[in-house]
């Protein structure tokens, strides 16, 4: 009896001893670390922001990063019917279609916040204000396909009037693609719409997205078309044969990033936006074939990407509020031209 006796009081210590224990410093639950996830609405394809979110994700192991990319359309879409139900589901927004952020912080979406390293970074919006950060500068030109064009070209007018690009030069749909829309935008701007429509009289055709017009160049299917310099690279990288031409007039789009109003992870999402600006994630924007906001890193010589500084330099200037003011018009007007 007294041996039970011993053993039962041992268990019953045991037992107040975790109860103490719990009342103390606690463990999360697994609904307490799912309150951790950071969810990110991006355009950015896999080859860009996969690498991105694994570098952050092993700098911040206890928060758990979602990312859902799309088109810049699409996504703008989405955010549209999240703000009818009520809320926005996503902490962060990085996309590059720049008119799309100047009206988001129009309607009050944005939470301002300047990146701790931006004295680093070059910045190509003169009325900055916190509201979003350019990430990369992104770069298109005219990419052919070798197999299908033996003389690269070396002005946007050559695709406008030459023979082998009649009826074989690919743009991706300006209502889904947030860089084909500001490339359409910087074109206009440059050479007028007469261009375009030039363009189309040379047999110039829509495809779906910004991937979609690389893969069918890649395929053959298109002699040449209006190509992003990642999503081009990450083809080259796979055996495709391509060649990324950029005339003088070069087409430079940044690529902004925002962190949205009343997010329920804003540090984690102030945290992502700072590590996206880092040497390190900068090095990774470099190496996945686009145009970093730091001048501190090595581009790759392979893919024949101008610094930071010449991408400010040579390229378009353009007027973004200019731009928002006519989007609706110009995809309208892109739309009923290539029926």
């Amino acid at each position: 009896m007294k041996k039970f006796f011993t053993l039962a009081l041992a268990a019953f210590l045991g037992l107040m001893a975790v109860m103490s224990a719990g009342c103390g410093e606690k463990t999360a639950s697994p609904a307490k670390e799912a309150d951790k996830r950071l969810t990110i609405y991006t355009s950015m394809k896999e080859s860009l922001i996969g690498g991105i979110v694994a570098g952050f994700q092993q700098k911040y192991p206890n928060i758990a990063v979602d990312y859902q990319s799309a088109g810049a359309g699409k996504l703008m879409e989405k955010i549209a019917a999240e703000r009818q139900s009520g809320r926005i589901l996503a902490d962060v927004i990085w996309t590059s279609e720049v008119p799309d952020f100047y009206q988001m912080k129009e309607e009050g979406l944005l939470e301002p916040f300047r990146p701790s390293n931006f004295d680093e970074l070059v910045n190509p919006f003169e009325d900055y204000d916190g509201s979003f950060t350019a990430a990369r500068l992104g770069t298109l030109g005219i990419v052919i396909n070798m197999d299908k064009v033996k003389t690269p070209p070396i002005s946007w007018d050559d695709i406008a009037t030459q023979e082998a690009y009649k009826n074989s030069f690919g743009i991706a749909d300006p209502a889904l693609s947030g860089t084909s829309f500001m490339s359409i935008a910087l074109l206009e701007k440059e050479f007028g719409w007469s261009y375009i429509e030039r363009l189309q009289a040379n047999g110039a055709v829509k495809s779906k997205g910004s991937g979609q017009v690389v893969d069918l160049t890649a395929a053959g299917d298109l002699s040449a078309c209006l190509g992003v310099d990642y999503i081009t690279a990450s083809r080259i990288d796979k055996g495709a044969p391509l060649v990324m031409v950029y005339p003088r007039e070069l087409l430079m789009v940044p690529s902004p990033i925002a962190i949205f109003k009343g997010s329920t992870q804003m540090e984690a999402a102030k945290l992502f936006v700072d590590y996206v600006m880092t040497q390190e994630a900068q090095q990774k924007v470099a190496e996945s074939g686009t145009v970093p906001v730091r001048r501190d890193v090595t581009i790759p010589n392979q893919y024949d990407l101008p610094t930071p500084d010449e991408a400010m330099n040579q390229g378009i200037k353009i007027d973004y509020a200019e731009v928002l003011a006519h989007k609706a018009e110009t995809i309208e007007k892109f739309s009923q031209l290539f029926k």
